[in-house]
């Protein structure tokens, strides 16, 4: 089938419709469970080191079974994954629902779920990730990708606030529902979705029955490692992601240390980071970048500099917030053109595999650049942290327009 008929009329609109109205219900019922389960954890134990436990079972399943993920989007079907991935989530927040109902309070089980959940949303990335350029012509993926992350910003922002309302009203148990009723949704709106599946060529069985996972995944890293611009790629955004490590997981610090610990102002400062990623995400929507996607990267990775480095002048809490709002419009403009660069340049068998890699790049980097930027943010100034970091964000900036120039 030709790419003019996949993409015939206006039917790739209505396919992408499904799919992001159910993205939308799947992240905004977890992200409330999982803010819900924060604060419980937080409640019931006040512990720091629970609070590092909770985290890591949130990260490690995720990182691990990435790896496998990315073989399985690009060898099965991405849209059953996509549903399977989610009534797993549903299934171990279901049962969570049933243990606590008889009144028990368990850290070891509320982890083993949490787990469970990670694992989910570990297989689930790298299929939606590679199953957009199925639904969407390649023209159109930047304006896609740009709305799909305003509307994902805009659920960031309502999810603490709807899960603290809830939580409050109706308590742990009850507010897990929310994960299992939205997953269910999610799926229901999935199964609607029809769509060509004629650029992920699959094997016939008795190749793929040759054909280990271990090999799968080894053929992945070989595509990586011989493709200059993936190649280069990755590895600048890896270097960003560690750089960026300390405004992602500090500022809250930041904020309380140079400008007070009023709950106002460390809500302001998350509100305001992903007001801004909002309004990011409907400028690169409406404008879709320049031609050249290096060059919408370079861009957005200039403004994000010069913003982290004006945090350290910021003099008062509002000087801050202003500068944290801007900040927050040049994240979606690069994620977004990294995005459709890797969707427009990976073959459509090889992009389960290639956004996994990109996937442990964001679990993995950020959580390690806490091992160094955590405690030196008890040895030196936040805003000096931040601020060196911005500098050194502008510095490599130049260097995106040279990726995959060298073989």
């Amino acid at each position: 089938m030709s790419e003019i008929l996949k993409y015939d009329s206006q039917a790739w609109k209505k396919r992408t419709g499904i799919f992001i109205a159910s993205q939308m219900f799947s992240i905004f019922g977890s992200s409330i469970v999982s803010y819900a389960i924060i604060w419980h954890i937080t409640l019931e134990t006040s512990s720091a080191k629970v609070m590092a436990l909770s985290i890591i079972t949130s990260f490690l399943p995720q990182i691990v079974i990435s790896l496998f993920a990315g073989v399985w989007a690009d060898r099965y079907n991405r849209k059953v994954i996509i549903m399977l991935s989610d009534l797993m989530s549903a299934l171990a927040s279901l049962f969570l629902v049933i243990f606590l109902a008889g009144g028990n309070f368990s850290l070891g089980m509320i982890f083993l779920v949490n787990a469970i959940r990670s694992i989910g949303t570990g297989i689930q990335l790298p299929a939606v990730s590679a199953i957009l350029p199925q639904l969407v012509p390649k023209d159109k993926l930047t304006r896609v990708n740009g709305i799909n992350s305003s509307l994902t910003s805009v659920l960031l922002i309502a999810s603490p606030a709807a899960g603290g309302i809830l939580l409050g009203t109706m308590g742990f148990a009850s507010t897990l529902y929310v994960d299992v009723f939205s997953a269910l949704v999610a799926i229901l709106i999935m199964a609607a979705l029809k769509y060509e599946n004629v650029h992920q060529k699959k094997p016939s069985e008795a190749d793929q029955a040759k054909v280990s996972t271990l090999a799968f995944m080894k053929e992945g890293f070989i595509y990586i490692k011989s493709n200059p611009l993936i190649r280069s790629l990755l590895v600048f955004y890896m270097l960003f992601f560690f750089l960026v490590t300390p405004v992602a997981f500090l500022s809250p610090l930041l904020v309380k240390r140079s400008f007070g610990s009023e709950v106002w102002k460390l809500t302001a400062n998350e509100i305001l980071w992903t007001a801004g990623s909002i309004i990011g995400g409907i400028i690169i929507s409406l404008w879709g970048g320049f031609k050249n996607r290096l060059a919408t990267m370079t861009l957005s990775c200039v403004g994000f500099g010069i913003t982290l480095t004006l945090i350290g002048f910021a003099s008062n809490i509002w000087a801050y917030l202003i500068i944290i709002f801007i900040s927050g419009i040049f994240m979606p403009l690069f994620a977004t053109a990294e995005t459709v660069l890797i969707q427009e340049n990976v073959a459509e068998n090889m992009l389960g595999r290639v956004f996994s890699i990109v996937q442990i790049i964001i679990s993995s980097v950020m959580p390690l650049g806490m091992l160094l930027f955590g405690p030196l943010g008890d040895a030196v100034k936040i805003e000096y942290i931040i601020m060196v970091t911005g500098i050194c964000i502008l510095i490599i900036s130049p260097f995106i327009m040279r990726i995959g120039k060298t073989e």
